[in-house]
């Protein structure tokens, strides 16, 4: 692939260590398109190594609107499916710019390990010095140790270490909310963290019409329904959710969003300080980064205080545990008192109940500025499947009709010399959804 990619695809035997490359060819793109399709082409050619993929959208890290996805496919071990589950923030954009479009990772690791990403290198490398550290302690040495802040670290807390069953994958120091145990996953293999960093470029085949048709998508896309909200506050409101909106309001200090997606839909409460204070924090993190609406919604719903809420969702995230995975345990089990969820987060268990399909529930059902088709399951499910083909932040989609199957593989044509059909995305949506 000359376009749109980075061209390489490393194949990892945690077992032995050693580390083998392949050529993301033309003839695999134009079949898989990228990102979930890709990924399950790989995984089941290597299926005998109980592979975790990981891998970027044909899109991801270009000019598209909304272009920050990259996709983990891997069996949950709580469903026993294969799923797909989103990177987003800014680790799916590094993963396409360090050199390789998909990592297949495969058997296990014999002690402690962490796969460091870059410049189309990558090594694998004893971790047995990160073993049993919390997720931020970790990342925090990983880039000390490599002299680097931006890299994006992609792992596993102490909660996958022992086995917990609401162990979730962690971007950085926040939960993925991948929603089906892929934490575990990750630790099974001894594999602490995957650390990424990206320099690297992207080619367009015909850069101009390209790019031209990237600014005329972001501008139409801008003037959409949601136009004026942000945060997730913004989201719960126009869902219809009046009082969950009025809860995260009084701590909201700001609203992010993941890479080249207009609608900011991460939210940073702050725990301690005033919430309207820009000023540069001179002690350790104040507050918790908020990146979906489930776990705040049943931690509201449960009749919690924000900040007693705020303080359990910190604990997850230096545990390694999945917040939504949390909140349906509590709610299952009647835990409804802070002091007691905080002092559990240690031996909390399942099983969890109601998990299913193929894409991360952390990506809201329900009407949402105004489109009623979000509420419906096949269509969330079909725009799902298109945001882990294409590479699209899997919220956006929803919000963006601008977005579409004609659009994308339009651009997708533009961007790559190659040719691509609705036949072919309707073959891949089918697979990938299962």
């Amino acid at each position: 692939m000359e376009f749109l990619a980075s061209d390489q695809i490393a194949i990892v035997d945690l077992a032995s260590g050693e580390v083998e490359t392949d050529q993301f060819s033309d003839e695999l793109c134009q079949e898989k398109i990228g990102g979930a399709g890709v990924n399950l082409a790989l995984y089941n050619q290597h299926a005998d190594g109980d592979p975790i993929v990981l891998g970027a959208g044909l899109f991801t890290g270009s000019l598209v609107p909304g272009s920050s996805l990259g996709v983990v496919t891997a069996k949950s071990p709580l469903t026993g499916a294969v799923v797909h589950a989103p990177l987003t923030q800014y680790l799916g954009m590094e993963l396409k710019y360090s050199g390789f479009d998909y990592i297949v990772i495969k058997n296990a690791a014999p002690g402690p390990t962490l796969l460091w990403v870059h410049d189309g290198i990558l090594d694998v490398e004893d971790a047995a010095g990160l073993a049993g550290k919390d997720v931020w302690t970790a990342v925090d040495q990983v880039r000390a140790d490599k002299g680097d802040d931006m890299i994006q670290v992609l792992g596993a807390g102490p909660a996958a270490e022992q086995g917990s069953d609401l162990a979730g994958l962690m971007n950085n120091y926040w939960p993925c909310a991948d929603g089906f145990g892929l934490g575990r996953a990750l630790a099974a293999k001894n594999l602490k963290l995957v650390a990424i960093r990206g320099l690297g470029l992207l080619e367009v085949a015909e850069d101009e019409d390209f790019v031209a048709q990237c600014v005329e998508l972001q501008t139409a896309v801008k003037g959409g329904a949601w136009a004026g909200a942000k945060g997730l506050g913004g989201l719960a409101k126009t869902m219809g959710n009046e009082a969950l909106a009025g809860w995260l309001a009084p701590l909201t200090h700001r609203d992010r969003a993941n890479f080249h997606t207009p609608f900011a839909s991460n939210t940073f409460l702050f725990l301690e300080g005033d919430p309207a204070d820009l000023a540069e924090p001179e002690t350790e993190e104040m507050g918790v980064l908020l990146t979906e609406l489930g776990a705040a919604a049943a931690f509201q719903a449960m009749g919690l205080e924000l900040k007693d809420a705020g303080a359990i969702l910190k604990q997850c995230a230096k545990l390694g545990l999945d917040p939504c995975l949390v909140a349906k345990v509590c709610q299952a089990s009647g835990k409804s008192d802070a002091a007691a969820i905080s002092g559990a987060l240690d031996s909390l268990a399942g099983p969890v109940e109601g998990l299913g399909g193929p894409f991360s529930p952390s990506v809201p059902k329900g009407a949402m500025f105004g489109n009623d088709q979000a509420g419906d399951d096949a269509w969330w499910t079909r725009r799902q499947a298109v945001a882990h083909v294409f590479g699209l932040d899997p919220l956006f989609v929803l919000l963006a009709p601008e977005l579409s199957e004609a659009k994308l593989i339009e651009l997708a044509a533009l961007g790559t010399e190659l040719e691509f059909s609705q036949e072919a995305l309707d073959a891949v949506i089918a697979e990938v959804c299962g």
